[in-house]
């Protein structure tokens, strides 16, 4: 009798264990697929690069797939701070970018090894816990190029970019690239205005350009759309697609999608299995995390046998048969 009741009470406790787990299981799982997530940002969110990373990462917020906060406009002083205050806040991954602040930032990693950290960087990837990531849009930079150089009827590009580093280098390489091979005649002019986020600067850049006789701007930072627009020019957008606030002078943009190296992290993070390494190649159109936008208004006026070699080297390109140079030298003017 006493075993009997003693096995009763076992199965009735087991029974109000499952129900309570039962009960309590949707509010459990949500809350741990919820990843706390922190980004900091050097320049404003509309900047270019930045806004592609807010873009994706506000994507899984409204998922519902992560807490997100983060900060804009942080100056290279306070970027270590900041960092160490999220870390310490409990974020489970931090994302940003750490061009500037290399050091520090690796410092602070070392320092919360239980965090993960998804930065920007011309660096390798840091063990436990440090990856890499950036643009490598060199792909799509490269077919914008061959739209720019069937455009241009006096055979010389301007070009304006922020700093000369890897990143930029190797997509205006790829842009000029483009550009040579379907016109071999075609002159560019180069300059960096040595800032992330100065509209005034590149356009006064762009400016001198058009006034030495450049009639197609390559538009790497933010204001050279705006003078080529002021001066009746065509502009070649970078990172994101302006085309509807430009619809006369944006032709083409190579587009970064940040969505497929942010969503790797994640998965990774949630599964306990974030080791570092180099998201870049995320970024490359086999992977969707490129593409050259559409035309769109353009779609009449670029030249038909353009647009076909266009497509011919994008499905090369996705098929692997033809594979885009990585330049990461800093590029040249070849105008006389």
């Amino acid at each position: 009798m006493t075993s009997r009741r003693i096995f009763t009470g076992h199965l009735l406790s087991t029974s109000l264990a499952l129900s309570a787990m039962i009960g309590l299981a949707p509010g459990a799982a949500m809350a741990q697929a919820k990843t706390k997530v922190a980004a900091i940002y050097t320049v404003p969110y509309e900047q270019q690069w930045v806004s592609r990373i807010h873009k994706a990462l506000k994507a899984a917020e409204a998922r519902g797939e992560i807490e997100y906060k983060s900060s804009e406009n942080v100056t290279n002083a306070d970027y270590e701070r900041v960092m160490r205050e999220y870390a310490t806040g409990g974020n489970q991954l931090i994302v940003g970018e750490a061009f500037a602040v290399e050091a520090a930032a690796r410092k602070v990693a070392k320092d919360f090894p239980k965090t993960s950290f998804l930065l920007g960087s011309s660096g390798k990837p840091q063990a436990p816990n440090f990856s890499v990531f950036d643009n490598y849009i060199q792909e799509p930079a490269y077919l914008s190029g061959m739209v720019a150089g069937g455009m241009t009827k006096s055979n010389k590009i301007g070009m304006v970019g922020g700093f000369p580093i890897p990143e930029v280098n190797r997509l205006m390489h790829a842009f000029m690239a483009g550009a040579k091979e379907v016109n071999p005649k075609v002159e560019f002019t180069i300059s960096f205005i040595n800032s992330w986020f100065d509209p005034p600067k590149a356009k006064e850049a762009t400016f001198a350009m058009i006034d030495k006789g450049a009639d197609v701007l390559y538009a790497e930072r933010f204001g050279v759309s705006d003078a080529a627009k002021e001066k009746g020019k065509l502009a070649i957008g970078n990172v994101i697609n302006t085309q509807d606030k430009y619809p006369d002078t944006v032709v083409a943009s190579a587009l970064w999608h940040m969505e497929p190296s942010i969503d790797r992290a994640l998965k990774l993070v949630k599964e306990g299995k974030f080791t570092p390494e180099d998201y870049g190649p995320y970024s490359m159109m086999k992977h969707k995390g490129s593409e050259l936008a559409p035309l769109g208004t353009f779609e009449k006026k670029v030249p038909a046998d353009i647009v076909a070699k266009v497509k011919a080297k994008e499905a090369d390109i996705l098929a692997g048969k033809f594979t885009v140079k990585v330049d990461d030298s800093q590029p040249k003017s070849t105008a006389k």
